[in-house]
Parts: structure tokens; sequence; C-alpha cells
């Protein structure tokens, strides 16, 4: 794979209709989810946005870009350290991500969670997925919608940038016990899931993906 940017997220699994993030260790999760129902919308593509030589004409100017007020200035020093950066196509690629990583461990695809993620990261993922399958656990989650998607914050401390992406999605979830028997969730009713990823790299690298390095849930 040769993306401008492979990026990990994580939302694990859905108990008793409360959805809980482990890489933020959303254990009680701070507020009831507002189930939605479910309607089809189609799957994005897992690839990634290129780099080099197919990267776009035209890239948006940074205050085009979904991010909030106070990151363009970062955003633009990134720019400026890695002349492949382009914040929207970041954004893109990363809904993109979002996606392929849920679903990989959703379905415990332990390969593709340690290829994208660092290894602290990595061990929470892999943990709740031994932890998940001890339990004889399985999940049938699919998700419906990102809603929206948006840069919070950006910054480059020469040679590391940092980039912070909100995920506001709608998830449809359930839970099966060893049995096959439900024990949590629905496939006719969407979850609201609303996370914080911060993602990182290091600039002067030949190596072209980022990593990431902080989750939160809001």
């Amino acid at each position: 794979m040769t993306p401008e940017m492979i990026i990990l997220a994580l939302l694990a699994g859905f108990l008793g209709l409360r959805l809980y993030s482990v890489l933020g260790k959303r254990t009680g999760h701070e507020q009831e989810p507002m189930p939605r129902r479910v309607e089809e919308s189609p799957r994005a593509p897992a690839a990634q946005p290129q780099r080099g030589d197919d990267k776009r004409e035209g890239a948006a100017p940074v205050e085009d870009i979904p991010a909030v007020a106070g990151a363009g200035r970062d955003l633009a020093a990134i720019g400026a350290a890695d002349r492949d950066f382009d914040p929207a196509r970041f954004v893109e690629g990363a809904k993109s991500a979002y996606r392929m990583v849920l679903e990989a461990f959703w379905s415990g695809d332990r390969d593709t969670v340690d290829f994208l993620t660092d290894d602290e990261v990595g061990q929470s993922f892999i943990s709740a997925i031994d932890a998940r399958e001890e339990r004889g656990e399985t999940l049938e989650h699919r998700l419906v919608r990102i809603e929206d998607a948006k840069i919070l914050e950006a910054d480059y401390r020469r040679p590391i940038a940092r980039v912070t992406i909100q995920f506001d999605a709608d998830i449809a979830a359930l839970v099966r016990d060893k049995d096959g028997n439900v024990i949590g969730g629905s496939m006719t009713d969407a979850v609201e899931a609303h996370d914080i990823w911060t993602f990182q790299r290091d600039v002067t690298s030949n190596d072209p993906n980022w990593t990431l390095v902080e989750t939160a849930t809001v």
C-alpha cells in the first residue's frame, strides 16, 4: 500500500444499548446514545488518497477545508513541511479509513489492526478482541453513515505533525453470546457515535503513513 495516509480508529462493542470505545476507555459512557432508524447508504471504498504523482490539481485552500477556526495556521505549517499534505484530502481519506478500521476491529482482523496502529494503540485493540473472543461474543456491527468529519486541531513541531479529527457517525450494532443469542443492540436502530482521534507523522520520514496516537470520545 502506498497511500498518503493510513489512519487508525477504534469503536468497540455495543452492550446493553450502550456504545463504548476501548481506546478512549469509555467503559461507562458519558451520555445515552440517541437511537436512529437505520437507512441503507452506500459503502465508502477503503482506498486512501494517493500522494505524489496522482495528487489532485487545484487542492482546496486551507480556509475551505472542514476544520474549526484556528487550525488553519498549523495546517499551513504542516503543508509547508510536507508538500504532499492536502488537508481536504486528509479528511476524505480519514473517513474511508474510519470505516475500514472499524470493520477490521469488529470482525477481529488482528493483522489489519496491527498494520494500522502503533504499539500502544494496537495492543489496546488486540486486548479488546481477545477479551471478546474469550467471552465467546461476536459483533454484528455496521457503520451506517458518517454524518460529519472535521479537523479540530493541528500542530507542527518539527519534524512531527499532528492532526486531530472528530467523527460523528451512526452505527447499527448487535452483540451475540457464545450460543448465538442476542445480548445487546439492534440492527434496525442506529446509535450516534462521536469520536476524536489524533494522528501523527514524522514529515521527514520516507514512510507516508500517519499513525493514531490518541483517542477520546465526546
